[in-house]
């Protein structure tokens, strides 16, 4: 079971390769030995579920658009490598230039019975995500009842309310709930416990967290992944105030800090 120093694959491994590309992807999963690949999903204007962090285009696409209003055709147009490239010339790639936002379905096709974390990203503005998202992980088989016991296929988000609905959709599934700085020290446990009755875990920003809000969570049954974890003073500080697990961009380092081989591989 993946509950202790876990290493969650922040856009893959965005800060060597282009964020939510298979170049960024494999790195992480094969080079690296991530514990998991971290995505943020969207829906496009025809009802396809993409694998991107912003709302629009114009970051990492170098272009204007906006995600629900473009079809899956439109996005496939764009190439999201050369703003890496450009703002990154020591870690260019020439094959960068090609990547190309994928689809949820590309990702798990490629991955397979990898573990994931997949963030409803904006959730109030694409209905029906919460639907279309089950049907495809039911799909790939990746909603059983030993992947969510064993907590390998992860929805995040910063909507209590999505992960609410996740919840009634698939009763069981696995959830971690997203939290701005300030949230989890501005809420009674009693608030916390009503959570924790369908909730897992909490990712509060790194920033916010101490060894005691770490053992606070502890003590109401939460685990704690922070995100995003890339300074290794960072990392060590918060690993010996006792976190289980966190998000970052840089999963190499992160595994090193942990100073374990704690990859898991399940049947």
């Amino acid at each position: 079971m993946l509950n202790k120093n876990v290493v969650i694959a922040h856009r893959g491994a965005s800060a060597y390769a282009p964020e939510h590309t298979f170049a960024s992807y494999d790195l992480s999963h094969f080079d690296m030995a991530a514990d998991y690949i971290e995505l943020d999903v969207h829906m496009t204007l025809d009802g396809e579920v993409i694998v991107m962090h912003d709302e629009t285009i114009d970051r990492t696409g170098l272009s204007h658009g906006t995600i629900k209003e473009m079809t899956l055709d439109e996005i496939k147009q764009v190439r999201i490598g050369k703003w890496f490239n450009d703002k990154y010339p020591e870690l260019a790639k020439d094959y960068y230039l090609e990547q190309t936002v994928p689809t949820l379905r590309e990702v798990l096709k490629r991955y397979g019975q990898a573990n994931y974390y997949i963030e409803t990203k904006a959730p109030d503005i694409y209905p029906g995500m919460e639907d279309k998202l089950t049907g495809i992980l039911d799909e790939f088989q990746l909603l059983t009842e030993v992947r969510m016991k064993n907590y390998q296929t992860v929805i995040q988000s910063f909507s209590l309310e999505s992960l609410i609905k996740m919840s009634q959709l698939k009763p069981g599934i696995t959830l971690l709930l997203l939290c701005k700085k300030g949230m989890l020290r501005g809420m009674t446990d009693e608030d916390l416990m009503k959570i924790q009755m369908f909730v897992y875990a909490v990712g509060p920003n790194y920033k916010d967290l101490d060894g005691e809000l770490i053992e606070r969570m502890h003590h109401l049954g939460f685990l704690v992944f922070p995100y995003t974890l890339n300074n290794e003073e960072d990392m060590e500080r918060l690993i010996n105030e006792g976190i289980d697990g966190a998000f970052t961009n840089n999963p190499d380092l992160l595994r090193k800090q942990f100073r374990i081989d704690n990859g898991e591989i399940f049947e």
